[in-house]
């Protein structure tokens, strides 16, 4: 598209969120504490359903992997974060910007169709019970997370392929911590209106239309328990809440970053710490301690830990 010798911009300057050593401080021992959180909470996850045999179901295996994905899109931006609020080093390389994009846009692409399938497990659950686990096989469930990793490495590469040839002469910089399709677009040295656009239709309709199909599946949910048996819906507000909440948070600002036609850097930095930092806490937290076989599981394997201190 572009000549390739065109381009002389061969990294990139991470702005991040401020120049007073101070606040970089401050900032450094948060995002540290909250990152460790991150990967004991989301690995603890991960380990106890793989290991109890009571969790061993179509749902707890989705929440596995959405705890994986959660904690390698944390992975891929807070270290670099808390490494360069150390140091002060806040640059990347032009490679290592596009390799984050497209591994950040795969991971979320797989976030956003594994959304869609825990939902589809739920409605199964609560509206065809006696055929749930017909339904939702272990066949179905690697079917679904194949088709969710296809579904977002597609997403990834058709936008890329647009964008990856841009020719750039500066300036450098990106007004954020991590590199993203938005910033890293308009730092090109030419007309990127097609473009800026082409990524609106992809990610930022996706995020919408992904979103609101999930509001619609909770609500045609909802509406078909409370025809069934009212008394029933209060069971299905409860099961589905924890669901309703990690959606909120996730798709909130992913619609705000891409759709917001009058984007702020102060509104896009903090609406990245909690995509980063905060909706990757809570997502363990939510289903561990609104959970009764998440608790149970829990006791389980801390009886399991105790016996074996005992006897070591």
């Amino acid at each position: 598209m572009y000549e390739a010798n065109y381009s002389v911009v061969s990294e990139f300057v991470l702005l991040g969120f401020s120049t007073y050593r101070p606040v970089q401080y401050f900032l450094f021992a948060f995002s540290t504490v909250f990152y460790v959180t991150i990967v004991l909470g989301n690995f603890f996850i991960v380990f106890t359903v793989t290991s109890d045999p009571h969790l061993h179901s179509p749902m707890y295996f989705l929440l596995a992997n959405l705890s994986l994905i959660d904690l390698c899109i944390s992975t891929l931006t807070i270290p670099k974060m808390i490494y360069s609020l150390y140091s002060g080093y806040n640059t990347i390389s032009f490679y290592g910007c596009v390799i984050q994009i497209f591994v950040l846009h795969v991971l979320g692409g797989s976030e956003m169709v594994l959304l869609i399938t825990m939902a589809l497990d739920r409605y199964v659950a609560i509206c065809k019970p006696l055929h749930y686990l017909t339904i939702m096989s272990p066949r179905m469930c690697i079917l679904l997370l194949s088709g969710a990793w296809m579904i977002a490495f597609i997403h990834s590469v058709a936008q890329l392929a647009f964008v990856v040839h841009l020719p750039f002469c500066g300036p450098n910089e990106i007004d954020s911590f991590y590199c993203d399709l938005p910033w890293f677009i308009k730092l090109a040295c030419t007309d990127t209106y097609r473009l800026e656009f082409m990524v609106t239709a992809n990610s930022g309709f996706l995020s919408t239309g992904t979103f609101l199909l999930l509001v619609a599946s909770y609500i045609f949910i909802l509406v078909t328990v409370w025809k069934r048996s009212s008394g029933g819906l209060s069971k299905a507000l409860s099961t589905l809440s924890a669901h309703i909440t990690v959606v909120v948070l996730f798709f909130g600002p992913c619609i705000f970053v891409y759709m917001w036609p009058f984007p702020t850097a102060s509104a896009d930095k903090f609406l990245a710490i909690l995509n980063f930092l905060i909706t990757p806490i809570l997502n363990p937290a939510i289903y561990t301690l609104r959970n009764k076989d998440m608790k149970l599981a829990i006791k389980r394997l801390s009886h399991q830990l105790l016996s074996f201190r005992k006897i070591s």
